[in-house]
């Protein structure tokens, strides 16, 4: 019998859908990526804040005034931590103080940035606390928050104060200056005024700003007063800058007056009802000449927002709605994604992508392993994170009975592949931030940590996984497709359909290692049969080759590292194979 030597290939990702003999790409796989068409181990992870309050339910990031400020949201309320560098190690938490949030298990977090419009360096954290960690659907209204991105306190959007006069019983309010937040519809308390009382009109008089109220004032003087413009939705935030949107029930979206959170009254603050549904989320879209522009999706249908004033009679209209697809869905509020300008998110049936029309995700690796293995039950708790550094797509999932996110799938926009985490304890994560200033992820466990605390994890950083002093190797393994002589796939010395098996003789590794590996060698005499796995053969970086006999019809092979420090980029693996001697039935 004549010896040949093949190349050992087999196309990217990972096959999850399907039989494992019908797959051209690697049939299993854990902690496992590709580049370049080839698996190479996923990055280590380490604890970098290790007393996080409570699960968290949404992260935001940001650098500034040469600190990065991190931000989590759980049932209980908000935390800070703060760091001075990119080793993701650095102060906190701080609890922030919340005006208007009341605790709640139910809670799902959205966040965004009110960049500052006057250049004195303090940005706005925005935050809601939708009630829809259980139910996407949810229509329980809840105050957006509104706060210094790197001060302690927060407080609804849209309540203010300012100083007026008034007089007992007239129902009119007297101020020193325009206050163009002050318009119809907005509530005031305060010294001298009545329960439920609001503005029910405003106008100049004698170059005097006046606010005519709806009730009666009880006593005379010149008084600070708060004003509050109710904002309360059940969807999120979003700011399309210089904007503040906020969203909800039967399609409701409603935005502030340009750079003033507490105006939404003047002609430019609009509320319309884009849906007949909920809208569950809001993203600022690149616009160009277009700008501002969002996308906003509600439960069955996405629509464009665009800043576009034009005169129609007398009245002014500020935006442009467009429906993009009526004919859409989204899991959960968390799993949208920008990716370099394109927009990525899973449907309740299939993975969608925005770049100008709606258009499907191709996936024939792990399609079906997400959409019948997820707990839809919670499907609220799917989110989508990026890892721009490898090209790749993340959505965290709760798979089987799990009530929170044990797997991942991936999807490589550089490879155009799909695979998965293999539900790898690094999968285990509730809700993540990614940031070009924080070159590593930060991800968040929803494990107890040994102190009855949380952990927030810095991804992407060494081989290993770290928790304060305690370093544990990472696995990491994959595992080919099918190769064999009845298949006519590289490694088969005969021709195609001979029914003779193939002998391994040898493997030369070729890897870019660190650590021992092992080689494992499975396969069976037929499709159905059951399979038989030798033991391991294990190789370093200095293993030239590996001698063997392992004889099946049809085999496939699998590399594993887990040892500390242990990491792989696997090159051009040579196998020697040969015609086996063996054309019967049954396993070697």
């Amino acid at each position: 019998m004549t010896q040949k030597v093949v190349n050992l290939k087999f196309a990217p990702g990972i096959q999850r859908d399907g039989t494992r003999f019908a797959s051209l790409s690697c049939v299993d796989g854990k902690w496992v990526r590709f580049q370049y068409g080839r698996p190479r181990k996923m990055g280590g992870y380490r604890g970098s804040f290790l007393d996080a309050s409570g699960v968290s339910r949404g992260m935001i990031m940001q650098s500034q005034n040469g600190l990065n400020y991190i931000i989590s949201g759980y049932s209980g309320g908000i935390e800070q931590w703060t760091t001075d560098n990119d080793d993701g190690i650095g102060f906190g938490p701080t609890p922030i103080t919340l005006t208007g949030y009341t605790a709640s298990a139910d809670t799902l977090w959205q966040f965004d940035i009110g960049y500052d419009p006057y250049g004195t360096g303090q940005n706005n954290l925005i935050a809601h606390p939708g009630q829809n960690l259980n139910d996407i659907s949810s229509t329980t209204n809840t105050r957006p928050l509104i706060g210094q991105f790197t001060g302690g306190s927060m407080a609804p959007v849209g309540v203010f104060t300012a100083s007026g006069t008034i007089n007992s019983g007239t129902n009119t309010m007297t101020f020193a200056t325009t206050i163009a937040a002050i318009g119809a519809g907005v509530s005031v308390t305060g010294t001298g005024i009545p329960a439920n009382t609001t503005v029910v009109s405003v106008a100049t008089v004698a170059s005097v700003w006046t606010a005519t109220l709806s009730n009666n004032a009880t006593l005379t003087g010149t008084y600070t007063f708060t004003f509050d413009n109710n904002i309360s939705v059940s969807g999120g935030v979003v700011m399309l800058y210089p904007y503040l949107f906020v969203y909800g029930n039967y399609g409701l979206i409603q935005n502030c007056s340009a750079g003033n959170f507490n105006n939404w009254t003047s002609a430019d603050a609009n509320a319309n009802n884009i849906s007949s549904t909920k809208v569950i989320k809001g993203l600022p879209v690149r616009g160009g000449t277009t700008s501002p522009s969002g996308l906003f999706w509600t439960l069955d249908s996405l629509i464009r927002v665009t800043y576009s004033p034009q005169t129609v009679g007398s009245a002014t209209l500020y935006w442009r709605y467009d429906i993009v697809s009526s004919q859409s869905s989204i899991m959960s509020s968390s799993c949208v994604i920008e990716y370099d300008g394109l927009y990525y998110w899973a449907g309740t049936d299939r993975f969608l992508m925005y770049n100008g029309v709606v258009a499907e995700v191709p996936n024939t690796q792990n399609f079906n392993y997400f959409f019948d293995n997820l707990n839809y039950v919670q499907r609220q708790k799917v989110w989508a994170s990026k890892v721009p550094r490898w090209g790749e797509i993340w959505w965290f999932f709760p798979s089987g009975d799990s009530t929170e996110c044990n797997d991942a799938v991936v999807y490589n926009v550089r490879e155009k592949c799909w695979y998965d985490a293999g539900q790898a304890l690094g999968a285990r994560r509730s809700a993540g931030v990614f940031s070009e200033v924080f070159l590593k992820p930060i991800w968040a466990g929803w494990d107890q940590n040994n102190t009855s605390k949380y952990t927030l994890w810095q991804h992407e950083t060494g081989t290993n996984q770290i928790y304060t002093n305690i370093v544990d190797a990472i696995e990491s393994y994959f595992e080919t497709n099918v190769i064999g002589s009845n298949m006519g796939l590289v490694g088969a010395p005969q021709d195609a359909g001979t029914n003779m098996w193939t002998r391994l003789e040898r493997v030369e590794p070729d890897f870019i290692q660190s650590g021992t590996m092992n080689l494992t060698v499975t396969g069976k005499g037929y499709a159905d049969d059951v399979d038989y796995t030798s033991d391991p053969y294990s190789f370093d970086p200095s293993t030239l080759k590996i001698d063997m006999k392992e004889q099946r019809r049809e085999m496939r092979l699998k590399f594993s590292s887990n040892t500390q420090n242990g990491d792989y980029f696997m090159g051009n693996v040579v196998l020697s194979v040969e015609t086996g001697d063996v054309r019967g039935t049954g396993n070697p």
